[in-house]
């Protein structure tokens, strides 16, 4: 037991089938499999390559369509025309504006400044939260400025690098901190419920 080896010596070139029914392949084929230095593991991988090969030229198909599609858009929206300046001045028309009441260039303009307007709302959004991000680094530079904070905040430093070892004997100098803390707190917590 364990002794004998489960795998064929690799020296053996052989292929032997045995089938319980009589089967009649042509010597042709028999001898074109044997021969074959092909098996199993060599197909999967080929398959695998194939596969990776086909779904690499669906993405760079898509990719190329995608480009192309958003620059196409990209040149619709740069080639309309700017309504800023029209519902600035709406009487401002050229005698092509007045003349036209709904032609196909008239649709056209439409369906740009349809995309114009999505465009100023997606970009006002992004403002807004710009300046909602602001507030807030304005809200912690105000605490950095604070300097009864940054004093107890070294100080819990300095004691902390000093009793490396017994970090619990810096616990005067953590409360000093909370205490800063608590008071900057109280007074954001006021000038926000003011």
């Amino acid at each position: 037991m364990g002794q004998g080896s489960s795998k064929p010596p690799p020296s053996s070139t052989q292929h032997v089938f045995t089938s319980d029914s009589p089967v009649n392949f042509s010597p042709d084929l028999i001898n074109a499999l044997q021969a074959s230095p092909e098996t199993d593991s060599t197909r999967s991988k080929d398959l695998e390559l194939h596969i990776q090969r086909r779904v690499h030229s669906e993405l760079a198909r898509l990719d190329a369509e995608h480009t192309k599609r958003l620059d196409e858009l990209k040149d619709q929206i740069s080639a309309a025309p700017d309504s800023t300046t029209e519902s600035v001045h709406p009487d401002a028309r050229t005698p092509d504006q007045s003349s036209s009441s709904g032609g196909p260039d008239h649709k056209a303009a439409a369906q740009g400044d349809k995309m114009r307007d999505l465009g100023r709302q997606s970009v006002q959004k992004e403002i807004d939260m710009l300046q909602e991000k602001l507030k807030r680094r304005r809200i912690k530079e105000d605490v950095v400025k604070d300097k009864a904070v940054e004093k107890a905040r070294s100080e819990v430093i300095n004691c902390l690098r000093l009793n490396d070892r017994r970090p619990l004997d810096c616990w005067r100098e953590v409360e000093t901190f909370k205490e800063e803390v608590g008071r900057l707190e109280k007074d954001f917590l006021d000038k926000v419920m003011l």
